[in-house]
């Protein structure tokens, strides 16, 4: 089924939103990076947090960013790592999603959104969350231009705990309905030894994230990769764990059916845009 036309180009992101990795746009793969830090703009202070809660997991994800950095390098592919806290505005939910700036995350409360009004919102996404969301669309859209469809890894990590309980998977695949890569992945991974969560510790349909708008929307194959954070604590121990990942995925990334447009039907109820 042919693609839709490509959406009219949007603006190139302010650098300092955005960090872009170049690669080979050929290469068949993508590398996108939601939660990439703790960095908060200047004028912002720190929300009004004590430094030590901007190390917590609520501010970004532990190791995600140095996992996404040696995956791209090991595949010779780009990649899109946001530069602002999750904090600030989480460039994983949807527009108009009510958690997209968060007053209070795992129980503590941001003093710098607590009374957050819907123009502060808008201009958070529009200098931060948009920009992210565009240099992705950008991104793919050269890529489909210049080579095959790419698959999009999109690369996350977890807490070990949530409150007491807890998490037994060392890695989770998350996906919502396009078989080609997870299914594959998943018993790979396991084959190698690890403990997969398949949709677990959340689950791969949310309306509205970055995979839904930028990736499933678009007939691409690709999953989100979520971690174990005590596994990826360290530089040198998230890359040992990005280069088991790495061996993993190469052979399953080469088959053809993950690079051709296939649309499926959303588990959230969305259909997709022919």
């Amino acid at each position: 089924m042919e693609r839709p036309p490509a959406a009219s180009p949007r603006p190139e992101p302010p650098h300092d939103t955005v960090e872009q990795i170049d690669g080979r746009l050929d290469a068949g793969v993508l590398l996108i990076c939601d939660h990439a830090t703790n960095a908060i703009p200047a004028c912002y202070g720190a929300l009004g947090l004590p430094p030590s809660q901007l190390e917590r997991h609520i501010a970004y994800d532990i190791g995600a960013a140095w996992i996404t950095r040696r995956l791209a390098e090991f595949f010779e592919a780009p990649a899109i790592l946001s530069r602002f806290s999750r904090l600030l505005i989480d460039p994983n939910r949807g527009a108009d999603d009510p958690t997209l700036v968060m007053r209070i995350s795992d129980g503590n409360l941001i003093p710098g959104n607590a009374r957050i009004g819907q123009t502060e919102i808008e201009r958070r996404r529009d200098l931060y969350w948009s920009p992210y969301r565009a240099a992705i669309g950008a991104r793919i859209e050269a890529m489909l231009a210049l080579g095959p469809a790419p698959v999009v890894l999109s690369i996350h990590t977890f807490t070990p705990f949530w409150r007491t309980k807890a998490r037994p998977w060392e890695v989770g695949i998350l996906w919502d309905s396009d078989p080609r890569l997870a299914p594959p992945l998943i018993a790979a991974l396991a084959e190698d030894g690890l403990v997969v969560g398949d949709n677990e510790p959340y689950d791969g349909a949310l309306e509205g994230d970055t995979f839904d708008e930028e990736v499933t929307r678009r007939g691409l194959a690709g999953v989100l990769i979520e971690t174990r954070q005590d596994l990826v604590a360290s530089e040198a121990s998230a890359a040992a764990f990005a280069d088991r990942l790495a061996k993993v995925l190469r052979p399953i990334l080469g088959r053809p059916e993950l690079h051709r447009i296939e649309y499926h039907k959303s588990r959230t109820g969305w259909a997709p845009r022919f």
